[in-house]
């Protein structure tokens, strides 16, 4: 299997390296600047992200200053990125860092993952990109060019085919480890794309990709359907007296805890159940 990747090395680096770097993050290998922008990149867009990173960095320049930042402001400039729970993590991660390592970012992968909310693929991302560590970064972009220069048809949601994928990509980590993470990543941002026809045209490694030989790109990756999600249906209550409306703060745990909503209640219950709800919610207010 290392005989099948390593030929896909050279030319992801070579191909990269032409690349113009014009992203905020991309104009130093600051760990801090690579962290944040990488947590803000998880399920949102490269173009989504260029003014909330600007707009982040302008007011938390420093690890110090996200350490101290009271959360209601955190979350405001977190506000539209969504997953609010990872501006929590970011914050929790860096009082962490001023307590137990002088305010520096850890400087291995093994140390980045001791932190909150950095799992494998962002601790692969910092440590590679930062520190040229020999570690995979392995997200979804990653995952789709792998299968798809193996020809794998093994489900990419599977927690097993991540794993598999990582140690087949941790044999062949060059000494440019960042520049080839980097690489893959953008392949499957810009070419490699994901629901739609990928630009095998110009890919630079269009001659070892199986899929491509055996035009398979169409089914490949696979993804097993995840079950539907549980859908709430409730009564959002509009309560406004003169110029000031009401809101309420959710819950401490849970979905998007300790941050703000109008009153509301399940709907489907019986009469008695609401107007119990409604007390409930009264109270709150």
């Amino acid at each position: 299997m290392k005989q099948k990747l390593q030929p896909i090395v050279e030319p992801i680096v070579k191909w990269y390296q032409k690349q113009e770097k014009l992203l905020p993050w991309k104009q130093d290998k600051e760990p801090y600047h690579i962290w944040v922008s990488e947590i803000m990149l998880q399920q949102t867009r490269i173009e989504a992200v260029k003014k909330y990173y600007t707009r982040f960095m302008k007011e938390l320049p420093t690890i110090q200053d996200l350490a101290v930042v009271p959360e209601e402001k955190l979350l405001k400039l977190w506000e539209g990125l969504g997953y609010y729970s990872r501006a929590k993590n970011l914050k929790k991660s860096a009082i962490q860092i001023q307590e137990n390592n002088h305010g520096k970012m850890p400087t291995s992968y093994l140390e980045l993952l001791k932190l909150p909310g950095i799992g494998e693929y962002t601790a692969g991302a910092i440590a590679s990109i930062s520190y040229n560590e020999k570690v995979p970064a392995v997200d979804g972009n990653v995952l789709r060019v792998v299968s798809r220069v193996l020809a794998s048809k093994e489900d990419v949601l599977l927690t097993e085919t991540k794993k598999k994928i990582t140690n087949k990509l941790l044999e062949i980590m060059p000494d440019e480890a960042g520049d080839f993470n980097e690489g893959l990543m953008e392949l499957g941002e810009k070419v490699c794309l994901p629901n739609t026809v990928p630009l095998c045209a110009i890919c630079p490694i269009q001659e070892f990709c199986m899929a491509n030989k055996k035009n398979l790109t169409n089914e490949i990756p696979v993804r097993v359907k995840k079950q539907k999600k549980k859908i709430e249906n409730k009564t959002v209550f509009i309560l406004k007296y003169k110029n000031e409306i009401a809101i309420r703060k959710r819950e401490k745990t849970g979905i998007l805890a300790n941050l703000y909503e109008f009153p509301n209640v399940i709907r489907g219950s019986n009469r008695r159940g609401n107007s119990k709800d409604l007390r409930a919610m009264a109270n709150t207010i």
